[in-house]
């Protein structure tokens, strides 16, 4: 069995405009905020902090609604179509109501953009397993997250290469908020246009899984397993997630070199980007339980290690490559284990549980470790991470379902195939 490489490409357009608008979104909002409408930090953060609350009953509504529509365009794509449609205009009129005294516009405007896009992320995410023989989803899931990482790297693109400034001084955001517009626009017009979905749903239709449809509850050890595949997400999260919300305080503060914790992070990025087709096509030999049980453990040492350090050095940037890998390892196959549990018409539904889930580690999570930061002292960070990390290790050792381990390909080429 190989993974038709240009068609997960094209599937994954979706996902890289949105990976897109939200690194343009996270790099963009809060100085105009800041320097715009001068916001303080609180309320910033609790603007910023929003879409996070949002998606927590969005993605599991859409979802869930997808899975129930049946029109000609498919199941998946009339969300994409229409919510990416919405976004695409509403970010345009965002950037018209970057104007001091319209600050009022500029939340409702923000507050419906917000809306727009969390009305699609499931539908478009879980259209790969839709279209995914069940053993290719790791490799599949590999593609999808480097086109997001392609996509946050245009967005950054754009920032730098384009901003501008208006005839009063203001910074002029403009012209980055139409270069991701329209990157928006054109990736979802070509996933229309050359992907058809109701066909490649038919095509991987596994006859098996039919027969079981009209199941509506998970048996007992499949429950277990998605339980603790879930409770894992949230682990994992929470431990990253309160690395990266805090890694350039932390830095500031305990080693005194901001241009050094910059480039960690960009390292860790790198490093898991360079890691998601490795990572997917060593899933499918070994399986994807034991390759996120590998990533769990090097990810938990190496917050343990740095946990340690005393002063920054050279060895910071060896364990940030080990930290990308390791978040690679777990991301690449965490949502295939989640979707592999459900039924082919539940698809949509189990997204939305596995966002949510990751969704409310990323809220909770800043307030926890961040109260750690304020009361306890800075040197706890590292260890926090490492503890809630290693606790999804143990979460996923009992984990007995969503596994899937296809017959070993005679080379790495065989793979991939380019074929329609």
């Amino acid at each position: 069995m190989k993974l038709n490489t240009r068609r997960t490409l094209l599937i994954g357009l979706a996902f890289f405009s949105i990976c897109a608008f939200w690194q343009m979104y996270d790099t963009i909002i809060p100085l105009i905020l800041r320097d715009t409408f001068h916001i303080g930090d609180s309320v910033s953060g609790a603007i910023m902090a929003a879409d996070n609350v949002l998606a927590l009953v969005l993605l599991p509504l859409f979802g869930k609604l997808s899975d129930r529509t049946s029109t000609r365009l498919g199941k998946r794509m009339p969300y994409i179509l229409c919510g990416t449609a919405c976004a695409v205009a509403l970010t345009l009129a965002l950037s018209g109501a970057d104007v001091p005294g319209r600050f009022g516009l500029f939340i409702v405007l923000l507050g419906l953009l917000l809306i727009a896009m969390g009305t699609y992320r499931s539908p478009a995410v879980a259209l790969m397993p839709d279209v995914t023989p069940k053993p290719l989803r790791s490799k599949a899931n590999a593609i999808i997250n480097l086109m997001g990482a392609l996509g946050g790297i245009y967005a950054l693109a754009a920032v730098r290469l384009l901003v501008g400034q208006h005839a009063d001084g203001r910074t002029d955001y403009t012209p980055v908020f139409i270069a991701v517009a329209a990157l928006m626009a054109l990736s979802v017009a070509l996933l229309v246009w050359r992907v058809r979905e109701n066909a490649l749903r038919g095509e991987n239709a596994d006859p098996d899984e039919a027969q079981d449809a009209s199941v509506g509850k998970l048996p007992p050890d499949q429950m277990r397993s998605l339980a603790l595949i879930l409770c894992s997400v949230a682990l994992w999260y929470m431990g990253y997630n309160a690395v990266t919300t805090a890694y350039s305080k932390y830095f500031t503060r305990m080693w005194g070199d901001l241009s050094g914790a910059a480039s960690c992070l960009m390292i860790a990025t790198g490093a898991a980007v360079v890691s998601y087709v490795p990572v997917g096509i060593l899933s499918s030999r070994i399986g994807r339980k034991k390759m996120i049980l590998i990533g769990v453990a090097v990810l938990a040492a190496c917050f343990a290690v740095t946990g340690l350090i005393q002063s920054f050095s050279a060895i910071l940037y060896a364990l940030f490559v080990i930290i990308g890998f390791a978040w690679a390892a777990i991301n690449v196959n965490s949502y295939p284990m989640v979707v592999e549990i459900s039924r082919s018409g539940d698809v949509g539904k189990y997204t939305g549980y596995y966002y949510t889930f990751s969704m409310a580690a990323q809220i909770l999570t800043p307030i926890l470790s961040g109260w750690l930061l304020e009361h306890v002292g800075y040197h706890t960070l590292f260890p926090y991470a490492a503890i809630t990390v290693a606790l999804a290790f143990a979460t996923m050792l009992f984990v007995r379902h969503g596994d899937n381990k296809p017959d070993a390909a005679k080379s790495l080429l065989e793979h991939y195939d380019v074929e329609d």
